[in-house]
């Protein structure tokens, strides 16, 4: 075994010796890291200060959504990129986080709508063909509300209009959605106006709601009295005038479109505010009966057939349009134990428009209305069932003035008033068809049947006398008549000796009336001659 080695003699180095402590000197290589150092917190704080806003956006999928690819644009400029896409905790949505710059922070309001910008095809619109390249992005349109918010829900349908458009919307309901669509136009005069933006099915399932917007400056034109209809597809009409084929336009054929118009005859009134709501019609002649603000109720009881007339048939008076049926009923009269039918009416006042020289005028409302219509109905105003169309046999409501009607009243007592009628045109022709059998019935047809029969044998007896008696003889008469004519006739022909005596004596009477013409005068120069006769040539 080897032997352990001696440990090292250190008792022959030398001792260490305490230096004094050295000043520090800064050298030149650590200023590179301390600028770099100042420039990324420079940087970090910048970045910190620039950072525009995050939000989140709520999407039914990711279809189209890339984080760190997919853009947010507002009117076609860059204004944010999204960050990253992840689901929801319940995996039911697509929550996508964007970063939007700085400046836009102001306008994420509550109303401020996100949707994704793709290709669609729509009614008879393309939209989003430039995606198609450039890959999908989402819509920004910025909302009018003051309270910010950071969570926003994606549209599923891009908005029609934006918000800062200017115009209004108006809320339409319809029992069905007929043909209309998004973006169905809105026409004004033939003019497209505006469109439909958007629709849904009432809660309780009985109706359909729609939202149109009208641009400005046509906004204006919509009033409360306005009127709206389904102007889609063709209204073909067959009058007096031949075939009549009414269209707004070939768009309104193909998609579907709403018109407007404010009867001329309604009362003046300013523009329909914003959101009001409307009854949109089936077609223009149903929206123009549409009844007005300003609507007087009342019944009328005709002793007639009403077979004819029908809800919505117009009320009159000499061809202008004062209201329409509203309802007809079938009630039992406790009273008089008769069945009765009330005609119920409603009656629109501002179409009748008062005109005096005054400046000012009373409102046609309350107890001055009640006045002027007892006035009229204490002239003769009457309803009065008219047939409107001949071949279809409808009827409709006239207003007129009978001044030979009975006298009669309003009854302002019954809920609705009633107003006083009379007997219709039809009722009229019965009326007057029945006295007319009234009257026939009383005559003594029987005997004035027996004297007809027996004038009728008298005169068989007479023409029988006529035919066997006077008809020979009046033969024979005729005959001898002939006779005496061909004779006459055989006397002035030229060569016959009476015509030739004839004339030579007229020429002899001319011959004659000649001489006592040259008599006459000479007698009218020689007076003397009736005593002593003509002179001699010589003596003259």
């Amino acid at each position: 075994m080897p032997d352990a080695p001696s440990p090292p003699d250190l008792s022959t180095l030398p001792e260490a010796e305490t230096a004094p402590k050295s000043r520090w000197k800064p050298q030149l290589v650590w200023l590179v890291p301390l600028v770099a150092a100042l420039i990324g917190g420079w940087l970090a704080v910048k970045s910190i200060l620039e950072q525009g806003p995050v939000i989140s956006i709520v999407f039914k999928n990711a279809e189209g959504l890339e984080a760190g690819k997919t853009k947010l644009r507002y009117k076609d400029v860059e204004i944010g990129l999204v960050t990253t896409v992840t689901l929801s905790k319940d995996l039911k949505q697509v929550i996508a986080t964007a970063e939007l710059v700085k400046d836009f922070q102001p306008h994420l309001v509550e109303d401020t709508r996100f949707w994704l910008v793709k290709p669609r095809i729509s009614g008879g619109s393309v939209t989003g063909l430039g995606t198609v390249l450039s890959g999908s992005y989402i819509g920004v349109g910025v909302g009018k509300t003051d309270r910010a918010q950071k969570t926003f829900t994606a549209l599923e349908v891009p908005p029609l209009i934006q918000l800062d458009t200017p115009g209004r919307e108006f809320v339409l309901h319809s029992t069905d959605l007929g043909s209309l669509e998004l973006g169905a136009p809105v026409f004004f005069r033939r003019l497209q106006v505006g469109q439909v933006v958007a629709y849904q099915l009432d809660e309780n399932g009985r109706g359909v709601s729609l939202r149109l917007f009208v641009h400005a400056p046509y906004d204006r034109f919509v009033t409360d009295n306005s009127r709206f209809w389904n102007a889609s597809g063709l209204d073909v009409k067959l009058g007096a005038g031949g075939i009549e084929v009414d269209t707004q336009s070939m768009v309104s054929i193909l998609l579907g479109g709403v018109a407007f118009e404010t009867p001329p005859e309604s009362a003046a009134s300013p523009a329909a505010a914003a959101d009001t709501r409307f009854e949109l019609f089936a077609d223009r002649a149903r929206a123009m009966r549409n009844p007005e603000r300003d609507v007087l109720k009342m019944v009328l009881f005709f002793a007639e057939s009403l077979r004819g007339l029908e809800v919505g048939a117009p009320v009159d008076f000499q061809g202008i349009t004062l209201g329409e049926v509203s309802a007809i009923r079938v009630e039992l009269d406790h009273v008089s134990r008769r069945i009765v039918m009330p005609v119920e009416v409603n009656l629109y006042p501002e179409r009748l428009r008062l005109r005096s020289r005054e400046s000012t005028l009373p409102r046609f409302e309350g107890e001055a209305r009640k006045r002027f219509l007892e006035e009229l109905v204490a002239t003769g105003l009457r309803a009065q069932l008219r047939s409107g169309n001949l071949l279809t046999g409808q009827l409709y409501v006239s207003l007129d003035v009978f001044p030979q009607a009975s006298a009669a009243r309003i009854d302002w007592e019954s809920d609705p008033p009633q107003l006083p009628t009379t007997v219709g045109s039809l009722g009229e022709l019965q009326a007057s068809l029945q006295r007319v059998a009234s009257r026939l019935e009383k005559l003594p047809l029987e005997q004035i049947g027996a004297d007809l029969r027996q004038t009728l044998q008298s005169t068989s007896r007479l023409l029988n006398r006529l035919d066997t008696q006077v008809a020979p003889e009046l033969a024979a008469t005729l005959g001898e008549a002939r006779k005496a004519v061909d004779t006459a006739q055989g006397m002035m022909a030229a060569d016959e000796p009476l015509q030739q005596d004839t004339r030579e004596a007229i020429r002899e009477l001319g011959r004659t009336a000649k001489s006592l013409r040259a008599l006459s005068d000479y007698l009218e120069r020689h007076p003397e001659a009736l005593l002593w006769g003509k002179k001699k040539e010589t003596e003259r």
